[in-house]
């Protein structure tokens, strides 16, 4: 399978602040896969290497098999790039900045196809084009860049936290979009901290920590790390024998309900126990991704803060140097 986005061994510095640690990752055409990590874990500055925005200190990075940096301007025309927070040209109307955004990644040379492809995101973005840019909230600028985005097919979508001030209704219409251009074969990195919207779109995930990566694989691969949450009714008298059994941890009893957690390989066999128990109404659930992202950085909140911060500042460097 061709390989879209590769990194291996990434590393970028910002005097003493280390942003990104020897971060590897790999993306397959085709593939919606979800970049994840709390604010300030490297994302953002790892999606600006692959930009061709910022130059890495260590290791390498390659778009298409091509250097991000040297190349930027012929891989700019196969990429589109959404932003969590949208900046517009404050004199021009939403639906101008989508055009001249488009123009510059050649998306309106068949004006036809390109006017009916910007009427219906714009429909179904709910989006008032009309508007100078800023007149705009928060969301509405999101929007102008997700229709830019979509208006013009790319090879590859990169998604920094993309539904960033959008409400519920909106997200809807992202994640039927995602699900379009990925039909069509594109690939796509979706960057965020909503494991909701991760765990909805993604087919692969990448969990990164203070600038490395921790955890990859599919959500199956990953859920075996974490417990899946077992419930049933309350059969008085059977609290022992649950507690009891191989596998079965945190025992509740609330409500009439008996709720335990039960390691994701030991549940199936589980299950036969509790039938002989005579258990009823009986609810499995898998783990989430939520679970998946505690696991990594609920156990030491100190070095979690600690890599935030790091992150953080090291962005705002960039942010400062590029300037």
């Amino acid at each position: 399978m061709t390989t879209v986005i590769s990194i291996r061994g990434l590393e970028k510095r910002f005097g003493r602040t280390v942003a990104l640690d020897g971060l590897d990752l790999e993306v397959a055409a085709g593939e919606i896969h979800g970049f994840l990590g709390p604010n300030g874990a490297g994302k953002s500055t790892t999606i600006r290497i692959l930009l061709g925005l910022a130059r890495p200190s260590g290791g390498e990075a390659r778009l298409f098999d091509r250097d991000p940096w040297r190349d930027a301007a012929e891989l700019h025309r196969r990429v589109a790039y959404v932003p969590g927070d949208v900046s517009l040209w404050p004199n021009l109307s939403g639906g101008e900045a989508i055009d001249l955004l488009s123009r510059l990644r050649g998306g309106t040379a068949d004006r036809a196809a390109y006017a009916e492809r910007k009427a219906r995101l714009v429909e179904a973005f709910q989006l008032d084009p009309r508007k100078k840019g800023r007149a705009y909230s928060k969301g509405n600028r999101q929007k102008v860049a997700l229709v830019a985005a979509f208006a013009t097919p790319a090879e590859l979508y990169i998604l920094d936290e993309p539904t960033s001030g959008l409400d519920p209704l909106m997200e809807q219409v992202f994640n039927r979009e995602i699900a379009r251009v990925a039909a069509e074969g594109a690939t796509v990195l979706l960057s965020s901290h909503i494991l909701s919207e991760v765990e909805t779109l993604c087919d692969r995930v990448s969990i990164i920590r203070a600038g490395r990566r921790v955890e990859a694989g599919t959500l199956a691969e990953l859920r075996h790390l974490t417990r899946s949450s077992v419930a049933f009714v309350h059969v008085p008298g059977q609290e022992s024998a649950v507690e009891s059994l191989d596998g079965a941890h945190d025992v509740v009893v609330n409500a009439g309900r008996v709720q335990f957690t039960a390691d994701s390989d030991r549940v199936a066999t589980l299950l036969p126990e509790l039938g002989r128990l005579g258990v009823q109404g009986l609810t499995v659930a898998p783990p989430s991704l939520e679970e998946l992202f505690l696991r990594h950085y609920g156990d030491d909140p100190a070095m979690a803060d600690a890599a935030g911060d790091g992150a953080r500042s090291g962005s705002a460097a960039g942010a400062e140097a590029s300037r």
